[in-house]
Order: C-alpha cells, then structure tokens, then sequence
C-alpha cells in the first residue's frame, strides 16, 4: 500500500471516529433541546400566563438528589428555579435557596449566640449616636435612668397616638428605670404633622412644659386638628402656659423669619437622623439602641427594658 492510500485510510479512519464521538453527543443535546420544550409546554399549559410573557429555559442537570434533577427557568428576566423528575413526570418549585438543615443543637445555640452579641453590639453603638442626639431635648422619666426609649413620631399619625398611650403605661410602670424622648419624624402625607413638629419644637425652645402640652393635645384632639386651624388650636392648648407667646409665634408662624428656618431645619434633621438609623414609618422607638418598630403594647418594649436592666444598661 503506498504512503497516500495510508492516508486516505488514516483520514476516514479519523472521520469515523469523529461520527461515533460526536453522534452521541448531537443527539444527547438534542434531547435535553426536546426535554426543555416539553417542560416549558407543560408550564405553559399550568400556568396560562406564561404564554403572555418571555420564558426561556436553562440549564437542566443532576441536582445530587436521588431522582431529581435542578435547572432555573426564567421569566421577564426573573429566574425560577426548580427540581425535576428524572423521569419527567413531576416539577417542583423552590421559593428559595436550599436551608441547612444539618446544624446540631450545640451549632445552633453558638450560632444563635453569635447572633444576639452582633446585635447588641449594633444596638450599643446606635445608643452613643441616639445620646448625643438627644442632649438638651425635653424628656419624661428620670434623668439618669439605666433605660433610654427615644421615638420618631408625627403628631398626625393614628398609629402614634396609640404608641403615646403605650409610652404612658411604661413611664408609670418604670418610673425610675426608664427616661423618654422624643424626635419629630413628620410623614410627607400628613399636612399638618410637619407645623405641628415645628410648633412644638418652638415651644420646647423656651419650656419644656410648653412641648409636652403640644406633645399631649396634638395627640389628644387628633381627630379636630386640620392645616387650617393647627396655629390657632396651639395658641389655644398653650394659652395657659408662661412662654412668650409672641417669640412663639414668629418661630412657629412667621415663614420669613430665621427662627422658623432654624425650627424647620431641626425637623428635617431629626427626619435625616431617623433614616438614618433605619427608621421608614411612624413610631419607630429604640430601647437603649435596640430598634422597636410600630405601635407596640407594652409587652413588646418589657423584654429590651428587662434586658437593659440585667446589663446594666
């Protein structure tokens, strides 16, 4: 045999190894190509919608889970994973990632331990920026009590009045243990909470008696205060009171006036400071540092005061 008959030999010899290799494999894909539009028909066919809407299908392989297989299908760019049957009888979504599940009871309980001391190192941190935000404010409670409550409210909010009555039974309840402060956090869709906060911040720039008036009345006639009569019903609740009523009212009515600017200003920076610290809706408190969100009963704010106490705040 001459040396280009070899070749001829050699070549169809490597042609015919390339159709062994390469057929297996063009028709292994080209059944996982006919798998995936069967499942994506059945999809269909189960959720109706989805023939509304972009759906592509991904990868579809051996999940290590006897039986199953895994792949993720996508929808208006949102994947969907799931598991499937091998023999592609049945597909199950997954909500989420996988939980471990393999965790002893000694795991756990480091774990969860590991977990409450980041927390109340969060909370003791939130706790040194809250005290040097609330230096001078009007407070309720004892001055040097172990347990601090600071709340964002606005004046305007249903859920606040209900959180003021609650401030009320832990300030009887824990007399010397707890010191109460609050911090103005007016929600844009209320009209008359941000006057409100600026009035009482007027107020609290001469007594602080003349803030918690405004503080309790606001709360207490909610329901009759409007935008329009918001001024004149805080001359009326501080008509009693021995503020100067005309540096009052050039702070909390006179629009041009730099005490207004000022009054203003220190409302949106107590809003500013709330966000900040986490705060999204109205009351937020934090208990010695630990966050306490919505109008709570008192049972929710007892175990952060108690656990205070036992620290040593």
């Amino acid at each position: 045999m001459n040396r280009f008959s070899k070749m001829i030999l050699a070549l169809a010899g490597c042609l015919l190894v390339g159709v062994l290799v390469l057929g297996p494999i063009l028709a292994e894909e080209e059944n996982a190509a006919d798998r995936k539009e069967r499942i994506l028909a059945n999809l269909r066919l189960a959720f109706p919608r989805l023939e509304k809407v972009p759906v592509t299908m991904g990868v579809i392989g051996p999940s290590g889970y006897g039986g199953l297989d895994e792949g993720t299908f996508t929808v208006n760019g949102r994947p969907q994973s799931f598991f499937v049957a091998e023999d592609d009888k049945k597909l199950y979504m997954l909500s989420g990632e996988a939980v471990d599940v393999s965790r002893s009871q000694e795991d756990i309980t480091a774990e969860l331990a590991q977990r409450a001391a980041a927390k109340a190192e969060e909370a003791a941190g939130r706790l040194e920026e809250i005290a040097a935000a609330i230096t001078n404010l009007p407070y309720r409670g004892a001055a040097d009590a172990p347990v601090t409550i600071v709340e964002f409210s606005d004046f305007q909010c249903p859920y606040c009045s209900r959180g003021a009555e609650t401030v009320e039974q832990i300030l009887e309840k824990y007399p010397n243990d707890v010191k109460f402060v609050f911090k103005h956090f007016p929600l844009g869709f209320h009209p008359w909470a941000k006057p409100a906060a600026i009035a009482s911040h007027c107020g609290a720039q001469q007594s602080a008696e003349a803030f918690w008036t405004l503080h309790d009345r606001y709360f207490e006639n909610q329901k009759q205060i409007t935008l329009d009569n918001l001024l004149q019903k805080s001359k009326d609740f501080l008509a009693d009171s021995d503020i100067d009523m005309e540096a009052w009212s050039t702070c909390a009515e006179n629009t041009e006036s730099e005490e207004y600017k000022a009054a203003s200003a220190s409302v949106d920076a107590d809003v500013a400071f709330g966000q900040k610290l986490g705060v999204s809706g109205t009351p937020g408190f934090f208990v010695n540092g630990s966050f306490l969100n919505g109008a709570q009963p008192i049972a929710a704010f007892e175990p952060l005061i108690a656990a205070a106490l036992d620290t040593g705040g």
